[in-house]
């Protein structure tokens, strides 16, 4: 079962005014082949059909406790992309045309399908499909898929960093460069147990350190390339098992932490009655909560 907390695991600038077309860019990091819809359907996939548990209990907690992450991953770019459209339309008469910014930008469908929020697609527009899934049941070769996944997925983070200079979508690669890091570490660490073959050196790929990224250093400097938590109170503590030693790029001691992070508050997106969204005026607000509040 998940268990469920009504918090992100970091916080993001609110802006004042958003970048639709790099909320488009944004959208492959969420619904493209490499983006955090497929490591967390993958890996989700993988733990339900991992087979013998028991004997290979250190694995399964790895690829059980990472898909955990891998929700908040998807809640985490779904905000960003929240948060890029802010700003974008205006409050209006439907014809002065207040939706008319929406009008050349690169993803249209996100203004006439979802308010203005983002979509289970890519920065193409098409939707993601369970296609991206690869559950071999294999453990030596979903673990192999899963650190070239986990590759991936950096690669386009760090071309989307490149693309877009908001600080909010920035402030979120920076935090998945080093979290994503971190996993393509864990898997790497968990195929040397398994097969003998030290894939570790093969990192970073690409051939950059995270803290050429000014929006990653932050999170580097609070130890976050070095921890993996368990995403339960009392669960996938044989993570401990892989996750030992040092971190092989700086050396620092490699931590499991029962539980999950602190967080921070998820935004509060306004009204945008341009959008009819959320749709309830203050009259129908007001006998709304009138009418939750008679049986209490």
């Amino acid at each position: 079962m998940f268990k469920r907390i009504n918090r992100m695991q970091i916080a993001l600038t609110i802006p004042e005014h958003g970048d639709a077309n790099a909320a488009a860019a944004v959208q492959e990091l969420l619904g493209g082949k490499f983006g955090e819809m497929s490591t967390l359907n993958n890996y989700m996939y993988q733990s339900f059909g991992f087979r013998n548990k028991k004997k290979f209990k250190p694995f399964y907690d790895l690829v059980a406790s990472i898909t955990a992450e891998e929700f908040g991953h998807v809640e985490l770019v779904n905000n960003s992309i929240n948060l890029l459209t802010r700003g974008i339309t205006f409050t209006g008469d439907p014809d002065i045309a207040p939706l008319q910014n929406g009008l050349n930008k690169r993803n249209t469908y996100q203004f006439i399908a979802t308010a203005q929020t983002a979509l289970p697609g890519d920065s193409m527009g098409r939707a993601w499909t369970g296609d991206n899934v690869f559950n071999s049941g294999n453990l030596v070769l979903d673990l192999l898929h899963n650190f070239f996944l986990e590759l991936g997925a950096r690669t386009h983070k760090m071309r989307v960093y490149e693309m877009t200079d908001h600080p909010t979508a920035r402030e979120m690669i920076g935090y998945l460069l080093v979290r994503g890091g971190t996993h393509a570490l864990a898997y790497a660490k968990a195929l040397e147990i398994a097969t003998g073959v030290d894939v570790k050196k093969m990192l970073p790929v690409p051939d950059l350190d995270n803290s050429k990224f000014d929006y990653a250093r932050p999170f580097i400097e609070q130890g976050l390339d070095n921890i993996l938590y368990t995403w339960s109170d009392t669960d996938y503590q044989d993570i401990n098992q892989i996750w030992k030693g040092t971190n092989p790029e700086s050396g620092a001691p490699l931590q499991v932490i029962q539980g999950t992070p602190k967080g921070a508050p998820i935004p509060d997106l306004d009204d945008l009655p341009e959008e009819f969204a959320p749709g309830i005026d203050r009259d129908d607000y007001e006998r709304i909560a009138k009418k939750l509040m008679e049986n209490l």
